[in-house]
């Protein structure tokens, strides 16, 4: 019968009919070989961790290292992490002014360390006292800052958006601009409207530019920015942004736009102040934009992405100019789009691998992925074995700076810098 026929032609020959069952087998073998060699792994790497940590420990907590060598290694490593010929893995963690309360044994400060210079400047030196003892380098600038050679204040992209910046719990927080819808377009109006650079440039600006060119200093340039989905969360609120794409996307892009131009035209203003010609100015941008994780992909594609490609596109448009992004958030969702905008550094958050990253931005630095936390606390034993993760993700393709995944804070230890270093010259070495 033409039914049974049809039927005998769809059954699966003899020697697939157990298909399913062996692929299955196959899967689950795969996975088993996997986690023998991760276990095997995550052995060898504790065993060479507590190894160091406990030579540190009967040195009076102080790693094994040779100084000179590591700083002459450095130099040439730090010039391009992606280098064939370079020694060494290169270090990012190179510290801040966050460290130095818990590091001279004294309480937070950081509305004082920020507007008492000589306050700063006494704790940068007692710090650094201890850092040429302890890691072989000054790390803080002992630098008194001269107010004659200083431009008067620009306007930033804040301000043109007419948000203000408060001190809270330690630092500075842009405080909403516009609270509803109708705000925000009645905002959006104003910005649209206004001519940047008399807005941005000070009055006595022409006066102290003649001035301050005649001693050889030029105007600073336009090229680092909160990112834009941190910038519109807080000019506009988390949810209230979140919300205005998802309902009413032409005025999301509306915001968008106005964002993008904007700073362009910030850029524009500055290059000129500075004598440059369009095209010729230095390129380079970089964003720092923890918040873009608030985003699925979708309405980052909307929103974000085209932000980051219009300042790249026209400001790093040059064979080796930088772009970079922080995000020390957990954004792995938005890496694929990221890879669109061949980024060439980044710094995303712990919760991200060197091989994840990797997979989608072949040529960006990766600045990581030692978590902030496993660092200030002074964890030993897991900041080795988060090196030793690192590099043997990065070891084959190269362009890693071990570094934090986000921020250097209060608690780190110049010790657990040294500890960093020593890792990196016993087990981080590319020509050993």
């Amino acid at each position: 019968m033409p039914g049974r026929k049809a039927a005998a032609s769809c059954r699966t020959p003899k020697r697939f009919a157990h298909g399913p069952i062996v692929w299955n087998t196959l899967l689950r073998k795969l996975v088993e070989i996997i986690m023998v060699f991760s276990i095997a792994s995550l052995k060898s790497h504790e065993q060479k961790a507590r190894a160091l940590v406990d030579e540190a420990h009967r040195r009076g907590g102080l790693a094994p290292v040779d100084l000179d060598r590591f700083w002459a290694d450095q130099q040439i490593a730090r010039k391009n992490p992606f280098g064939r010929d370079i020694p060494q893995v290169p270090l990012g963690v190179l510290m801040g002014p966050a460290c130095v309360f818990d590091e001279l044994g004294i309480e937070e400060d950081f509305w004082r360390y920020e507007t008492d210079e000589e306050w700063r400047l006494s704790l940068n030196k007692a710090y650094n006292d201890k850092a040429e003892a302890i890691v072989g380098k000054r790390l803080l600038s002992e630098k008194r800052k001269d107010p004659s050679r200083r431009y008067p204040p620009v306007k930033e992209l804040h301000d043109v958006f007419e948000a203000r910046q408060e001190w809270h719990g330690g630092s500075w927080w842009l405080m909403p601009s516009a609270n509803t819808r109708d705000e925000l377009k009645a905002l959006l109006d104003r910005v649209e409207q206004r001519d940047i650079r008399p807005f941005i440039l000070p009055e006595n600006w022409e006066e102290e530019k003649a001035r301050l060119r005649a001693l050889g200093v030029k105007p600073p340039l336009y090229r680092g920015q909160r990112g834009p989905v941190t910038f519109a969360t807080s000019i506009f609120g988390v949810e209230n942004l979140i919300l205005l794409i998802l309902d009413e996307p032409d005025l999301a892009v509306r915001l968008r736009d106005a964002i993008l131009r904007t700073m362009l035209e910030i850029a524009r203003v500055m290059d000129e102040e500075a004598g440059y010609a369009p095209g010729e100015a230095p390129g380079g941008f970089a964003f720092r934009d923890d918040n873009c994780c608030l985003l699925n992909s979708e309405m980052y594609e909307l929103f974000g992405f085209p932000i980051l490609k219009g300042i790249f596109d026209h400001l790093c448009s040059k064979p080796g100019d930088s772009r970079y992004q922080h995000s020390d958030s957990a954004m792995g969702h938005l890496l694929p789009l990221l890879g669109r905008l061949h980024m060439t550094g980044v710094n995303f958050g712990p919760k991200l691998t060197v091989s994840e990253i990797r997979e989608h931005l072949p040529r960006a630095v990766i600045h990581g992925q030692l978590a902030p936390f496993t660092f200030s606390r002074n964890e030993e034993l897991k900041i080795v074995m988060e090196f030793l993760r690192d590099f043997e993700m990065a070891r084959k393709k190269r362009g890693l700076s071990f570094a934090t995944a986000g921020s250097i804070n209060n608690g780190s230890r110049l010790t657990g810098m040294r500890l960093i270093m020593a890792a990196i010259q016993r087990y981080g070495r590319y020509d050993g």
